[in-house]
């Protein structure tokens, strides 16, 4: 039963879910850090937590999550890392308006853009990067 959960997209779903949560704790993280103590602007600041935990996302979504044996890794990379670009846009733009147009705390719109921006990733790297 729990090979079988290993293989469903469910269970692709949950893993990829905990690896996210983990790429959740990079990006606050760094975020923070930047934003907060080294005085960055938020959004710059959005993109440096973003982009490094897509970096660690990759790797632990590599081995875990999709077990990818793909030997084109560079190739692999670029298509995961386009797809979080993508997904970065996606979440700057929600942040963006809801912290501009509706007045939403910045981190509590960060949440709500990254379950939004989890849903692309997820199934974009299903079909596209790890297909």
């Amino acid at each position: 039963m729990f090979e079988i959960f290993q293989q469903t997209i469910f269970g692709k779903f949950i893993r990829f879910g905990i690896v996210g949560f983990s790429g959740l704790i990079v990006d606050f993280g760094f975020t923070w850090l930047t934003k907060e103590k080294l005085k960055i602007q938020k959004y710059v600041a959005n993109a440096i937590g973003f982009t490094l935990a897509a970096t660690s996302n990759y790797y632990l979504n590599r081995v875990w999550t999709f077990r990818s044996d793909n030997p084109e890794i560079a190739v692999e990379f670029s298509q995961f890392l386009l797809i979080s670009i993508i997904g970065l846009a996606i979440n700057t733009l929600i942040l963006w308006l809801i912290v501009t147009r509706l007045k939403f705390n910045f981190y509590l719109s960060k949440v709500f853009a990254i379950m939004v921006v989890m849903l692309w990733n997820f199934f974009m790297n299903l079909y596209y990067t790890f297909a």
